[in-house]
C-alpha cells in the first residue's frame, strides 16, 4: 500500500465567516476562495495551515446545531502543533482572555505532551500542542 495520510478534516460550522476568522486569528490559517453552491445554497472555504494540513469548514440553510458533550463517541476535538511551549502557552491565554473556555493546562499529559484543551467557536474543542 502507498503512503496515506490525511488530506483533510472537514466541519460543518453556523457561522462561516466567523468560523474561518476564528482559526486565521489563532492559528494563522490561510483560506482559499469562499465555494457557494447557489442551488442549495452550501458555502465553504478549505483553510490550510503550515506543514501541509487542511481544514474544510462548511455550512449551509437550515444547519441543525446539536449539544456537543465532552465524553461522545466520534469526532471529539482538532488539535494544532504550534511548536513550543511558549506558543502553547501564548495561544492558550490569548484565547482564554478573549473569553474561550480553557478546559485543561497548559500541562504537560501523563503521556508526555504539552497541550492545552479549549471550547472554541461553536462548543469545538480545540488542543493546543508542541
Amino acid at each position: 500500500m502507498k503512503k496515506v495520510k490525511i488530506e483533510h478534516i472537514a466541519m460543518y460550522v453556523t457561522n462561516l465567516e466567523k468560523a474561518k476568522a476564528f482559526f486565521e486569528k489563532y492559528f494563522n490559517a490561510e483560506p482559499g476562495e469562499k465555494y457557494y453552491n447557489k442551488s442549495t445554497g452550501f458555502q465553504s472555504y478549505f483553510l490550510s495551515f503550515k506543514g501541509g494540513a487542511r481544514l474544510e469548514i462548511m455550512t449551509k440553510p437550515n444547519i441543525t446545531e446539536r449539544e456537543k458533550a465532552l465524553d461522545r463517541t466520534g469526532y471529539i476535538h482538532i488539535a494544532f502543533s504550534v511548536g513550543s511551549k511558549e506558543n502553547v502557552n501564548l495561544i492558550t491565554e490569548k484565547l482564554k482572555n478573549n473569553g474561550y473556555e480553557v478546559i485543561s493546562g497548559p500541562r504537560t499529559t501523563g503521556d508526555g505532551y504539552y497541550e492545552s484543551c479549549v471550547i472554541g467557536f461553536e462548543g469545538n474543542q480545540i488542543e493546543i500542542t508542541v
